[in-house]
């Protein structure tokens, strides 16, 4: 009786252990998968304060909030669905449809430039600020609907990289992996812009009492501000080009033309060999700034198409 007993004991410690390794997988391959998809997690990010800009200050974590759910909703009731039959059944289109989505990602970040270079995005950004100073509960239920599309492209994104990453994993696996990276990276993604967005009000609410070093810390929170959004725009453009750009060199080498990846590894190796200090650091920086450049050629492009010739409609 003690013998079966103990056997009983070594099974249940056995199964225990087998259950932690799998947890222990599934976490860092949905780690892996996250890291993949970062590029779109900082866009995410540098794209959501702008829902809340010129909204009164008590409606800004509630607005947050029901974006995060409907981010949320997205990514397991209807994305992550749709991800893992196309994994189970048609996984042969998870390189076309990432180098769609790397195309976009190109296309956004080539197009943010533009719009920079040519100040077409400064007088949308005005109108947008103008309409949300009087938000009515329809106003902000509009505003929070189109925040929740935009997420749904993001996300979808997001996803897909994710899938890509761990596409060789059991069924079961891949679907824990993905309903992991799906709340990590929501919970990630709508903390931090909730943190942004009250900054200034902290701030705000240090310079108006306490100590004078309070005081100074308050100021220094509300100038600050601006340059954080400025500085996650700038990174998350950055990193859409540099995502875009290398989902697309590493889909063509997986489609059989090895051409623009070789050439990447080529310049990656040469660094590498030329420079033995920290030779992994700058051989990542020469593989970075390669598939951006492809990212940034893609991304202009698409802008021409869509922007500038005739076939993309008139210029706006």
């Amino acid at each position: 009786m003690s013998a079966g007993l103990f056997g009983l004991l070594d099974d249940v410690a056995a199964l225990a252990k087998l259950a932690a390794a799998s947890v222990d997988d599934v976490g860092a391959a949905a780690g892996r998968a996250s890291a993949k998809a970062a590029g779109v997690v900082v866009d995410d990010t540098a794209v959501t304060p702008q829902y809340v800009q010129g909204v009164a200050a008590h409606r800004e974590v509630p607005i947050i909030k029901r974006i995060a759910t409907g981010s949320l909703r997205n990514k397991l009731l209807f994305i992550l669905p749709a991800a893992l039959l196309l994994s189970q059944f048609a996984d042969f289109l998870l390189t076309p449809l990432l180098m769609v989505g790397g195309t976009y990602l190109c296309y956004e970040g080539a197009e943010k430039i533009w719009e920079r270079v040519s100040g077409h995005g400064d007088h949308a950004g005005d109108s947008v600020e103008e309409v949300k100073e009087h938000l009515d509960a329809d106003a902000e239920e509009e505003v929070i609907t189109g925040a929740v599309r935009t997420d749904f492209i993001l996300s979808a994104e997001i996803m897909v990289i994710a899938l890509n990453e761990v596409s060789d994993e059991p069924f079961l696996s891949r679907a824990a992996i993905l309903v992991v990276v799906a709340v990590a990276i929501t919970v990630l993604v709508y903390g931090v812009v909730a943190l942004i967005v009250k900054m200034d009000d902290f701030g705000l609410h240090l310079a108006q009492r306490g100590s004078a070093a309070r005081q100074a810390v308050g100021r220094g929170l509300v100038r600050a501000m601006p340059v954080l959004l400025s500085v996650i725009a700038t990174v998350g453009v950055a990193a859409m080009l540099w995502v875009g750009g290398h989902i697309i060199v590493a889909g063509l080498d997986d489609l059989g033309w090895h051409g623009p990846y070789d050439l990447v590894h080529h310049l990656q190796h040469e660094v590498e060999h030329a420079l033995h200090f920290a030779a992994g650091v700058w051989g990542w920086l020469t593989n970075t700034l390669a598939s951006a450049v492809v990212g940034l050629l893609v991304g202009a492009a698409a802008v021409a198409v869509m922007h500038v010739l005739p076939v993309g409609g008139t210029e706006h």
